[in-house]
Order: C-alpha cells, then sequence, then structure tokens
C-alpha cells in the first residue's frame, strides 16, 4: 500500500526529483518539495503500541546525539509538528516503508521492520551534530521516499579472531549495520589465531585456546614478533546480550564456527582432535616468520595464513566434539543460518593419517576432496535435524556440494554461479569488491592485506550475475561485505576501513 504519499498531494506543485537527497543504500524513489520541517523540543513522537520500541529508540538517538528530549504521544493522525509513526502490516515486502516529511511534520509508515529502516532514513537526514551546542534546532528537507529492501539477505562480517572486540565496540558495529539497514552480521568466532566463543563443555578453548603468545610485526610474513600475550573470549551471557540488541535492530547474528580447517587455537587446546596430536604446531609453522615463547606441543598459531595441521576426519572424536559444541552454539543464537567455514583445508595431514584414509575406503569416497565433503555433509545433517540450515565458504562445492547447504561465494563469483545453478541459494561476497581489509586507495596509510577495492567499486557492485538466468538468479538470497582484522588491530582501524572517504 502507498497511503504515504497521498499526504504529498500537500504540496504536489512544487515536488521535483532530486539528486542531492543522499541516502545509502539509495531508496527506491525520492521526491523532494522546496522548504524544511523545523524539528524542535516541542516537536512530538507520536505511535501506537506495536511500534513503541522503534519509538523509543528514536527518542533515545535524539537525545543522546542532538539532546532533544522529545515526548512520546498516543496516535493522533492530525498532530501537527510531530514525527507520526504508523503501523501497516498489509504491504506485500516485508521491510517496505515511506517517509513524508512537509512543513507540519514527518509521517513514517510501514511493517515493524519497516518503520524501523524509515527511521533510520530519518536519521540520515538529520544534520551532522554540533557538539559545542546542548539543544539544537534541527531542519530536516521537504520530501517523500518510498523504498523496501531488494534482496532478503543483506550482510555485513567482523573477524573478531585475529583481533579481539570489546561488547560496547561489536554493538557499535551493529548500530552502523541498522544505519544502512543491513539485517545479518556475520560474527566470525573461531581460527587459527584464537577461539572467541565460550563452550562450557570445553573449558580449555577459551583458557588455551583463546590466547596466542605473539602477533608477527607487519605484513607477512612480518619483520619480526611483538612477543605480546593477546586473546579474549566472549561470555555466553554476553553473546546472548548481543544477539539480543542486534535483534532489536532486526538484525540476525550469524555465527561461523570453523570447520574442519582453520582449527589450530581448538586443537591447541585439545590436541586430540588433530591426525597427529604428538607432532609440533611449530613443524608446521612458516620459516620465515618470528616465534615467540613455548615451541612444545600444539600452539594457537601467531602468523595468518593456512595451515596443515586440521580437524582429523577419520576419528568419531573430532564429530563428537563438533556437535558438542554446535548444541551449544544453536542455543545461543537463534539464527535460521550456522556458518560453518569450510575454506582453505589442506589436505596434507588427511593424505597420511591412517584414520583419514581408512574413512576414505570405508565411504567409498573418491580422495580428500569427497572426504571434506563427507564432513560438512555430516555436520550438515546434523545441523538440519536441529531445524538449521548450513552456510559455507564456496569451497564446499569440492566433492560435491551438501544438499541443503548455502554458498557464500568469495574467490569471485564463480562458485556463487556454479551453486545457484544447481538450485542451491547463494550469498555474494567476493574478495574483488566486498572485502574492506583490502587497501581502498592507491596510497594507503596503514598495512593491509593487498588488493584494491575503492568505493567506487563497492557501490557499482551487483550481486546478481549475468551468467544466471531469473530462475537462477532466484537463488542469489543477497550480498554481504567482509572485514578481516590481520593488519587491523584497533577500533578506530575498523570504523577507517568500513568507512572510507571517497577518492576523486
Amino acid at each position: 500500500m502507498r497511503f504515504l504519499f497521498t499526504i504529498c498531494l500537500l504540496f504536489a506543485a512544487t515536488i521535483i526529483f532530486s539528486q542531492e537527497i543522499n541516502i545509502i543504500p539509495k531508496p527506491v524513489e525520492i521526491m523532494k518539495a522546496d522548504g524544511t520541517f523545523l524539528l524542535t523540543r516541542e516537536t512530538l513522537i507520536v505511535c501506537d503500541e506495536k511500534i513503541e520500541d522503534a519509538a523509543l529508540f528514536l527518542k533515545d538517538y535524539l537525545n543522546t546525539q542532538y539532546s532533544l528530549q522529545l515526548q512520546l504521544a498516543r496516535h493522533n493522525r492530525e498532530s501537527k509538528n510531530a514525527i507520526l509513526l504508523i503501523n501497516g502490516e498489509d504491504q506485500d515486502k516485508k521491510g517496505l516503508y515511506e517517509l513524508a516529511c512537509d512543513k507540519n511534520g514527518v509521517v513514517i509508515g510501514g511493517d515493524t521492520e519497516g518503520v524501523f529502516y524509515g527511521i533510520q532514513t530519518f536519521i540520515q537526514l538529520l544534520p551532522a551534530t554540533n557538539p559545542k551546542l546542548k539543544t539544537q534546532n534541527l531542519q530536516i528537507p521537504q520530501l517523500t521516499i518510498f523504498d523496501y529492501p531488494r534482496f532478503a539477505y543483506r550482510g555485513m562480517h567482523l573477524d573478531c579472531s585475529r583481533h579481539f572486540w570489546p561488547v560496547d565496540f561489536i554493538k557499535k558495529y551493529i548500530d552502523y549495520l541498522a544505519l544502512h539497514k543491513l539485517n545479518t552480521f556475520h560474527w566470525h568466532l573461531t581460527d587459527d589465531q584464537g577461539w572467541r566463543i565460550e563452550i562450557k563443555k570445553y573449558p580449555k578453548l577459551i583458557s588455551i585456546g583463546g590466547w596466542r603468545n605473539g602477533t608477527i610485526i607487519g605484513r607477512y610474513p612480518g619483520s619480526g614478533n611483538d612477543g605480546l600475550k593477546y586473546g579474549g573470549h566472549y561470555t555466553q551471557e554476553q553473546i546472548k546480550e548481543i544477539v539480543k540488541y542486534a535483534a532489536d535492530r532486526y538484525i540476525t547474528v550469524l555465527p561461523e564456527i570453523e570447520m574442519p580447517a582453520h582449527a589450530s587455537a581448538a586443537i591447541a587446546a585439545y590436541p586430540e582432535l588433530s591426525c597427529f596430536p604428538d607432532e609440533q604446531t611449530i613443524n608446521f609453522y612458516p620459516k620465515q616468520c618470528a616465534w615467540s615463547g613455548d615451541k612444545n606441543g600444539k600452539q594457537v598459531q601467531q602468523t595468518w595464513g593456512v595451515f596443515d595441521d586440521v580437524f582429523c576426519a577419520g576419528q568419531e572424536n573430532t564429530f563428537n566434539f563438533m556437535q558438542d559444541v554446535m548444541d551449544e552454539v544453536l542455543a545461543l543464537f537463534p539464527s535460521k543460518y550456522i556458518h560453518v567455514g569450510g575454506d582453505e583445508c589442506p589436505k596434507e595431514n588427511w593424505k597420511r593419517c591412517p584414520k583419514c584414509q581408512q574413512r576414505i575406503k570405508d565411504n567409498k569416497l573418491k580422495d580428500e576432496h569427497e572426504l571434506q565433503s563427507y564432513f560438512i555433509q555430516r555436520m550438515e545433517k546434523y545441523l538440519n535435524n536441529k531445524g538449521r540450515t548450513l552456510i559455507g565458504w564456496d569451497e564446499i562445492l569440492e566433492g560435491g556440494l551438501a544438499p541443503n547447504a548455502v554458498v557464500m561465494s568469495w574467490r569471485g563469483e564463480a562458485g556463487g554461479i556454479e551453486a545457484a545453478k544447481q538450485n542451491h541459494d547463494v550469498i555474494m561476497t567476493p574478495g574483488n569488491p566486498v572485502y574492506f581489509d583490502f587497501s581502498q586507495s592507491e596510497n594507503e596509510d596503514s598495512v593491509t592485506i593487498g588488493g584494491f577495492n575503492p568505493i567506487e567499486k563497492v557501490f557499482a557492485y551487483n550481486p546478481v550475475p549475468k551468467e544466471l538466468n531469473a530462475e537462477q538468479a532466484k537463488h542469489i538470497l543477497g550480498a554481504q561485505a567482509n572485514l578481516w582484522t590481520e593488519y587491523i588491530d584497533n577500533t578506530k582501524k575498523v570504523e577507517y576501513m568500513i568507512f572510507p572517504v571517497w577518492q576523486h
């Protein structure tokens, strides 16, 4: 329904299409009129009970950012000098909203999710804050906006394994997602350099796997090692707090628990998960990288890259461990999807492991690639039985794709195209152009992982490949940007990388 556009008749004579209003993402329709609405301390926020949470969000934002303490009121559609929030559930597109602003006030209507998105657009229309002013009167341009999400999945990723981020910053990051109407926070929680999620059945995952004895200095292979013990983890109570915080902003938290590779931190905690528990990690460590501290036994990795010591696919203990971990993960995250990684799995240990070779023989598998597929399909069946859907990076295509899996295509679009043609759902997240850890200008002022993804390429990206026909294109659920943090060790650089300056 287009109930707000009747309001446009109030100033239809002056409406023109405008390119001056910059909203990200760009709305479906924007029409601008002459004049502004003045938001003052006397302005009311008017709503009904169904969308009171959204109204309180707006009230808190205006108070925090502008020191404007507005009052809430129940619905009165004749209100002037008001921000009127209207709940309408009979529309055919989830997240659709309409926003209209004239000299008397602002009206935002839609389903509950749409009203929240309309508020985010309203926030983007506000002028920049001025910390010198205790209270500000805010001018809002007169306009109308009609908008709805193009894709069901709109994601942003954050790596908390290579570097660890405090709870308050995770919430701030989620607020950035909400402002841009993204609806999925992909939380990368385990990797070779640190295990970040508390699993009560396996306490050593955080007491041992959550810490490394040093980190290489500079870009790989580094100019040395800082020798500093580094780590941290999120308790289950903190995770519940973050999941709720995100849900209040219509964002689903998608957890990623890496398997069968990127497992060094877990193996350091529980060496029996390795094909060769008695072999020292340092034997697999790149010779050109500096090492700090203990060299005996299994260790959390201190550099970046891909390592041969992966979960043993030939023993039942590995699957028992992963299922126990997943049981606790599923209790914390209500998301439909669970990410299991599945990427960058070297096969060298499996080739020389008697248990893995026996697994290949017993299950009539062709090779170690099919053994990886066996691993992923077995975990998928476990998750499906729990009512969840497995997501993996596009390497899960190798050796045969799990029956119900969703593919995240990161090595370009080829994996996503192949998966869509096999009638599997796909999330497009190619390194070029949506890896935000890449260089974003030709003269970066700090170390990055490399590559070159200027903001112009990011904004121009269309996640539906031209190689797909209309039916296949329906399998493209949406897109996601990723932020890996090997070379990002402070929150200011996180913000720098996700909000780059436009290069002219």
